[in-house]
């Protein structure tokens, strides 16, 4: 009990408010909806920026972290573009309107889990610091490169949905 609560009180604040972010967004996303396509670029931005904000973190010496990065984000940035999640497109509008999925819950949950459990075995662990660096970095990369790959997946829908309206 102590430790975990040694955990929660050196967690950033910001941390709390990105997890409640996501929370909230997953939630919404389980009921249909309507939204602008700047809205719906937000979430995928938000996990590439923190996917890349990992990069220049941690010791320079050696180059396998931003090997693992690279590696996992060409890994999955494929599977961004190969698994978009369906919407359709009101042509006098121009939104979105998604059905409601669990998917972008589990989805969000998923990915902050891996990289909180990585931030904190960084901090905790001085022997395990090297390892978790490189999962860190890997974790990164796949965030990243699937966030890159689901993007460009809905710019290409999305022009080609509004094209044909």
């Amino acid at each position: 009990m102590t430790m975990a609560y040694q955990i929660l009180i050196h967690t950033p604040p910001w941390v709390f408010v990105l997890l409640a972010y996501l929370v909230w967004q997953g939630i919404q996303a389980m009921q249909p909806r309507t939204t602008p396509i700047w809205r719906a670029l937000i979430l995928p931005v938000v996990f590439i920026v923190w996917g890349m904000s990992r990069i220049g973190f941690g010791p320079q010496s050696s180059a396998w972290p931003l090997i693992a990065w690279i590696a996992a984000a060409l890994a999955l940035l494929p599977l961004g573009v190969l698994t978009p999640r369906p919407f359709d497109v009101d042509h006098a509008t121009g939104e979105i309107i998604r059905p409601g999925s669990a998917f972008a819950l589990i989805r969000n949950l998923v990915v902050f889990s891996l990289q909180y459990a990585v931030g904190v075995i960084s901090a905790i662990d001085a022997g395990d610091r090297a390892l978790a660096i490189i999962v860190g970095r890997a974790i990164s990369g796949a965030t990243a490169g699937y966030f890159i790959g689901s993007t460009i997946a809905l710019l290409i829908a999305y022009r080609r949905k509004r094209a044909r309206g």
